[in-house]
């Protein structure tokens, strides 16, 4: 039976939730903060490690980087690959599951953005996608996460939340978490001309310290904190957790 991050019909049928307008517009804002705290050099190359439909990959063609784009979702890939066609930009798009992508210290960078970690039920398989991360940077590679931390996720929950999609439809999350606070089960339901569909999602949350540690397990032994993508404080004002980690 497949899982709810392997379900295609899931990221087909909110897509436009997942990617609204406002995500789109962000990215070139995103990028520029990624840069900023990675310092890389102009030309280098980098891993987007499920990069969906391609909105930090394409940013970063435009700059002039040499970018592989890797996600298992066929639909999205095709989605970026029209998009780079229409502004001739080069990118290597590979379809593929993050527990299997791993290419021998051939990126200067890698990124794992919008919380695309921790789906997994084993979380050794948590620590195969890290490590597999951790081979395909060369020595003094960067690695940028950014997702949800456990601990903003503490200081701003709400057990349900409606929403407005950018086509009027309306998104209802319901949210349950385990007593340790390392797993969230999550309810989606689409009112989409007056049809529903609902679709159930679950994802391991991490703290800083624990994905630290893990990245550290990982071949990471520098690894820094950040509250978001323009290197604010992980403090009680964090919107996000980000993390700067650097190979050996």
């Amino acid at each position: 039976m497949k899982t709810w991050h392997e379900d295609d019909e899931f990221w087909r049928t909110m897509a436009p939730a997942l990617f609204a307008r406002r995500h789109w517009e962000d990215a070139s804002l995103e990028v520029d903060g990624v840069l900023r705290l990675t310092e890389i050099p102009a030309g280098s190359r980098v891993l987007d490690l499920c990069c969906g439909p391609g909105r930090h990959s394409l940013e970063l063609a435009r700059r002039g980087f040499q970018v592989t784009a890797v996600d298992r979702n066929t639909e999205y890939l095709d989605r970026a690959k029209i998009q780079a066609e229409k502004e001739a930009l080069e990118i290597e798009f590979v379809q593929e599951d993050m527990r299997r992508f791993r290419r021998s210290s051939a990126f200067h960078l890698a990124l794992n953005l919008y919380t695309s970690f921790g789906y997994f039920e084993d979380p050794q398989e948590d620590l195969q996608v890290a490590e597999n991360l951790s081979a395909s940077l060369k020595s003094g590679g960067k690695l940028i996460m950014e997702m949800m931390g456990r601990e903003v996720l503490a200081r701003i929950f709400r057990e349900r939340d409606w929403r407005h999609t950018d086509e009027g439809d309306f998104l209802l999350e319901e949210r349950q978490i385990s007593p340790d606070w390392t797993w969230m089960e999550n309810k989606w339901i689409l009112i989409k001309n007056q049809k529903i569909r609902a679709f159930q999602l679950s994802l391991r949350l991490y703290g800083a310290s624990d994905l630290a540690q893990l990245l550290r397990e990982s071949g990471f032994p520098d690894v820094r904190q950040f509250g978001s993508l323009q290197g604010t404080p992980y403090d009680h004002t964090a919107k996000r957790l980000v993390i700067l980690a650097v190979k050996q």
